[in-house]
Formats: C-alpha cells, sequence, structure tokens
C-alpha cells in the first residue's frame, strides 16, 4: 500500500506543477490549448500558445532547478517531441506556427524557471 500512496503523492505534485507552469505562462502571455496531453508514444504536459510561437512545455519539479532540468534526458525530449507531432496532426491550424520545446522548472523555495528553446529535436 505504501507504494499506492508514494504514486498518489507523485501524481499531485505532478498536478500542482503543472498548474503553477499553466499559470506562470498564462501571466506571460500564453494561452494554454492542452494540458497533459497523452499519446502512445508520449506526453506533452502543457502545449502553449503566444502569437506565432507554439510551445510544448515539460514542466519539472525536483529538490533543485538543476535537478530538474538535468532529469529532462535525451530519450524524453524524443518522446515529447513524438507527442507533439501527434498533437499536430490532430491540430493542423497550428502548422505554420513557430515550434518550440519549452521546460518549466520548479523546486521548493525557489521561482519558477521558464526555459524556452530548452532542446531542438
Amino acid at each position: 500500500m505504501a507504494r499506492a500512496g508514494a504514486r498518489e503523492t507523485a501524481y499531485r505534485k505532478g498536478l500542482w506543477a503543472e498548474a503553477l507552469a499553466a499559470l506562470l505562462l498564462t501571466c506571460k502571455g500564453y494561452r494554454i490549448l492542452a494540458r497533459r496531453y497523452r499519446t502512445p508514444t508520449g506526453e506533452v504536459d502543457i502545449v502553449a500558445l503566444r502569437r506565432r510561437r507554439l510551445a510544448f512545455v515539460e514542466v519539472k519539479v525536483r529538490g533543485t532547478v538543476a535537478a530538474g532540468a538535468h532529469a529532462i534526458t535525451p530519450h524524453q525530449q524524443r518522446r515529447i517531441a513524438r507527442a507533439a507531432e501527434h498533437w499536430l496532426a490532430r491540430s493542423p491550424a497550428h502548422l505554420d506556427r513557430d515550434i518550440a520545446f519549452d521546460v518549466v522548472l520548479l523546486a521548493p523555495w525557489s521561482r519558477p524557471v521558464h526555459i524556452k528553446e530548452a532542446f531542438r529535436v
């Protein structure tokens, strides 16, 4: 049962982190188009639009901002990119946008960090 409790805690922490990241992006002028977009090949935490810039955003919450940055592996980047391709295939009106892969890093007692163009695929 302890594992189920740990999973529930992690799930809630993830929801909280994504809500905070969405709020941060909204304050920066982004419009949130999707949250927790899941596909068979991967997941995108947030899809956000600001003018012509369409950002696929990964949210990481760790003990430190640096630990969050290191948690985004090349394998995870590829999974996010595949999920983004899936989203774009279902949203062809956005194909002409400037596509970006951003990251929002969250850590206790630290300001949220929004890294634009955190990785390229």
